[in-house]
């Protein structure tokens, strides 16, 4: 779907960016138009439609099982995504809840802090959406945004981001004492595919709604992106609250992963580790994927 290019949002900035300002291997990448445009990434094709399906189906199987636990025993689930903008996060929570009952499985996606909510304790407003007996969350983005959206455009000051990294493993290990199951999912993207995907959504007004200003204005900013990426990764990956790093150029892949990665971790009633799968490492591993 299209429409004229006065007309889209941010008046066609995207565009511009893609065809004056981005380097010029995002630009030669960007010549194909497909989805996998990293040359690092492990494979070179995505992965085909049958085969993904027949993974995906078996993992669903997998997923009403493991709630069907949760609800019977009680177990409090909590599933934190994080990532670039356009790294798949909402398409790959999409599909944990798919065939979830919606009463027992919720999205938390908070939007900017309110005047209260900002003279609060930092990790306050994301302490009262944890998960209560039976329940599992997805934290579409969460505490970690002062880690990296909050230090790249200066919405926190050095003196509160330090303070949050000095805290951040204690209230995990707090979670986790409490007998939360806590998973925390980073979802890598190349800088190409990361355009191509804003490139799709600046083009069809049905996605518009999931580009904002920071999107825009964060183009410009992928190496700042990359350092806060970095330190936040490595001072709260932790023994008891680990990061698992998912590549996420082929979305099929990455969703794949995201699933097994939460599925693995839990051992819950009727498990078939056959369905489940084995982990690709080349894909899905911890921080130091990053440097892979």
């Amino acid at each position: 779907m299209t429409q004229p290019f006065d007309s889209l949002p941010f008046d066609g900035a995207i565009s511009r960016y893609a065809e004056r300002d981005a380097p010029d291997a995002v630009r030669t990448a960007l010549a194909e138009d497909r989805a996998i445009l990293d040359p690092d990434y492990p494979y070179a094709d995505p992965l085909g439609s049958d085969d993904y399906r027949a993974q995906m189906d078996a993992l669903q199987i997998e997923l009403v099982k493991m709630q069907a636990w949760a609800k019977a025993s009680g177990a409090r689930v909590a599933v934190v995504f994080e990532g670039r903008d356009a790294a798949g996060k909402g398409g790959t929570i999409k599909r944990f809840r798919e065939n979830l009952n919606p009463r027992g499985a919720r999205v938390v996606a908070l939007g900017k802090p309110t005047e209260t909510e900002a003279g609060q304790w930092y990790f306050q407003r994301y302490v009262q959406h944890l998960p209560t007996e039976g329940e599992i969350v997805f934290y579409d983005r969460s505490w970690y945004n002062r880690g990296v959206v909050e230090a790249v455009f200066n919405f926190a000051t050095n003196a509160q981001r330090q303070h949050f990294f000095g805290q951040v493993g204690d209230f995990e290990r707090l979670l986790t004492d409490e007998g939360i199951h806590l998973f925390k999912i980073w979802l890598t993207v190349s800088r190409a595919e990361q355009l191509r995907r804003f490139l799709k959504r600046e083009r069809d007004p049905l996605k518009h709604w999931k580009l904002s200003r920071i999107d825009v204005d964060g183009l410009a900013l992928w190496d700042a992106y990359t350092l806060a990426i970095r330190e936040t990764l490595s001072r709260s990956h932790t023994p008891h609250a680990p990061w698992t790093v998912i590549r996420a150029d082929d979305k099929r892949r990455a969703r794949l992963e995201a699933i097994r990665t939460v599925l693995t971790g839990l051992d819950y009633d009727h498990r078939d580790d056959d369905a489940l799968g084995i982990p690709d490492p080349r894909i899905s591993a911890g921080p130091g994927l990053l440097d892979a």
